[in-house]
């Protein structure tokens, strides 16, 4: 494409071919399967082998389409099969039941019911995505796409709106980019949430011979999964956001850093990036306009501390990922020495969108300092686990219940962590609370890159704390003392409470090190360390004090200050438990319960480990911790 007019021309018969592949005018039908990461693990590929050979087999070419598509985000429920035009959803599917589907609903026109999704509180079964609760309350933007398009097919993204964003960008001023950015409220979705719009015009006040643009795709907090699923799932968009950043500040190069450990969205980005070169929507002179740009990646070796803009920037150079004093910021001095910016991936998917839509669209959701939506990973102790875009404003009470279903097996709620290593807990009381950056940060937490793991009641908060400091003392790149000498000795201090040889002068200790840290580290990694210890002190400070006075874990979770026993008048003395202990410490018994009639057994708490093999094999649940 050379034009704007051929663009136009490719836009209009996209989004037919699109069109109709979903609502079947096309005479077909159309089966797409989820292709992230965690479905693909799942054997999504082998299903999509085995219903190509169905088709084959049966001469269906032309009546039935099959394709990849990105990730659905209802993890906990993949692999899905989605069917159109009846927009039918199979949830947990094998290859074993591809031929039943096939047979029954491909060439039969009937619903293969077992495979569809059941509301847990109704018991009904669902057989339209959008019906499900997890759904019900979502609104994609920085996820458009994902789930519809096949992400390695470029017409597909352009039937879906892609590049209309760009073209718009591309027939106005550079400073009226970013006064759109502005009037949207974007702010960055990677962490600290600075206005997107306000980060560009740094960038374009500065005169320069080159410019640079950086996705920061170094997604590094455990269990955060977003950034990976975007890219995956529309790397166009992305793409084409950076595009637009990169005209608004006047950069003609951008960088991806994205790690090594996504290998399937590196190769779905560099397809993309080929296929829009041969496109001619990326190179010299884009379509006409006079506009050049060329994108280029890097691969990440797996260094949380990268996910800082700095320290990405040098490990871009070739050089150790450590952060550089700032000032001078990235947009006055950044990649080799010229002027840059760093946005995230979730940033620059919604780009496009604001572009397309117009910033009033985008502005109209989220709250008055917090628009659009943000992507969570939602993950631990939640029915639902699995990728969510909502509004921003929506509240914890909303995203732990009515999206994630609740807590498993009527457990009580104790707490979410938002913000992974850099954020904090929020308790019970915090439910109702909205959603947005400035909320969370004033309740103790953060909003971080979009983490959230949810805890019940037989999670131990100290043991939480401890967790976290083992990851950022293991990801703290040495350079300041601060953060690497002061998270060793919090770990330090934590690791004695949960052992119970910790003491009131340990917490005092664990109190000021958090605050000398915060105060003083150089980067962000170091100055947010503590959040997990300070938050988990103010909310379970009782928790703590257990572990150092009553030497107990109240969780039952840290193993120094738990025993394993046997209830013998519950034990039928099977000896399945004294089978599977890998210590051999569950020895038979003289003494026969009321009503059985073999010996009990009984365990030898001085040769135990706590594995909690015993518990696990016990039918009867006659083995408790204490």
């Amino acid at each position: 494409m050379k034009t704007f007019a051929e663009l136009d021309a490719k836009i209009c018969s996209c989004t037919d071919a699109l069109t109709s592949k979903i609502d079947g005018s096309n005479g077909k039908r159309a089966i797409l399967l989820c292709g992230g990461t965690g479905c693909l693990s799942s054997n999504s590929m082998e299903i999509k082998e085995k219903f190509e050979a169905l088709i084959a087999q049966n001469n269906m070419g032309d009546k039935v389409s099959v394709n990849i598509v990105g990730c659905f985000g209802f993890c906990s429920q993949g692999p899905f099969v989605k069917i159109f035009p009846e927009d039918t959803l199979y949830r947990l599917v094998r290859v074993e039941d591809v031929e039943e589907i096939f047979t029954k609903d491909i060439m039969g026109g009937e619903i293969v019911e077992r495979l569809l999704y059941v509301e847990p509180l109704t018991g009904e079964k669902v057989a339209k995505q959008d019906d499900i609760n997890f759904y019900k309350k979502q609104h994609r933007i920085a996820l458009h796409g994902c789930g519809v398009i096949n992400p390695e097919n470029i017409d597909e993204a352009i039937g879906n709106g892609a590049f209309q964003g760009l073209k718009r960008a591309l027939s106005m001023d550079p400073k009226e980019v970013i006064d759109e950015v502005l009037a949207a409220g974007l702010r960055g979705r990677g962490g600290a949430g600075f206005p997107t719009g306000r980060k560009w015009s740094f960038a374009y006040a500065n005169a320069a011979d080159q410019k640079y643009v950086v996705c920061n795709g170094d997604e590094g907090d455990p269990g955060a999964f977003m950034d990976r699923s975007i890219l995956e799932g529309n790397p166009f968009a992305v793409l084409e956001g950076m595009m637009i950043a990169g005209y608004a500040i006047g950069a003609t190069e951008g960088y991806f850093y994205v790690r090594a450990e996504y290998p399937i969205a590196v190769n779905r980005l560099r397809n993309a990036i080929k296929q829009m070169n041969e496109a001619g929507i990326l190179g010299e002179n884009i379509m006409g306009s006079g506009f050049s740009f060329q994108a280029h990646i890097r691969l990440g070796a797996g260094a949380f501390v990268c996910g800082e803009e700095t320290a990405l920037l040098n490990s871009i150079e070739g050089k150790r990922g450590m952060p550089r004093p700032r000032p001078p910021f990235p947009a006055v001095k950044g990649l080799w020495g010229k002027p840059t910016i760093v946005n995230n991936v979730e940033t620059l998917a919604c780009v496009p969108y604001i572009l397309r839509e117009g910033a009033e669209t985008f502005a109209s959701c989220g709250t008055e300092k917090s628009k659009g939506t943000k992507v969570f990973a939602l993950g631990g102790k939640v029915n639902n686990v699995g990728l969510v875009e909502i509004p921003m404003g929506t509240t914890l009470r909303e995203l732990i219940y009515d999206i994630g279903g609740g807590i498993p097996d009527g457990k009580k709620f104790k707490a979410i962590q938002t913000g992974g290593p850099s954020g904090g807990c929020l308790t019970a009381e915090s439910l109702d609370e909205p959603i947005d950056f400035d909320n969370l940060v004033a309740k103790g937490s953060m909003m971080g890159s979009g983490g959230a793991i949810v805890m019940d009641e037989d999670n131990c908060m100290v043991d939480v704390a401890k967790f976290y400091m083992e990851f950022i003392c293991d990801e703290s790149c040495g350079k300041c003392s601060p953060c690497r000498i002061g998270t060793k000795r919090m770990l330090e201090i934590l690791t004695r409470i949960t052992e119970g040889n910790g003491t009131m002068q340990d917490l005092e200790e664990l109190e000021e090190l958090g605050k000398a840290v915060q105060a003083n580290s150089l980067c962000a990694l170091g100055q947010t360390a503590a959040n997990p210890i300070i938050s988990t002190l103010t909310h379970f400070r009782d928790e703590y004090l257990a572990h150092i006075n009553d030497k107990q874990c109240p969780a039952k979770v840290c193993k120094n200050l738990m025993q394993y026993s046997i209830i013998q008048d519950k034990c039928v003395g099977c000896g399945l438990c004294s089978k599977a202990c890998p210590a051999g410490c569950i020895q038979k018994t003289d003494y026969i319960a009321p009503g059985k009639k073999l010996p009990s057994y009984q365990i030898d708490a001085s040769k135990c480990v706590k594995c909690g093999a015993c518990i696990a094999t016990c039918r009867l649940k006659a083995i408790i911790k204490k």
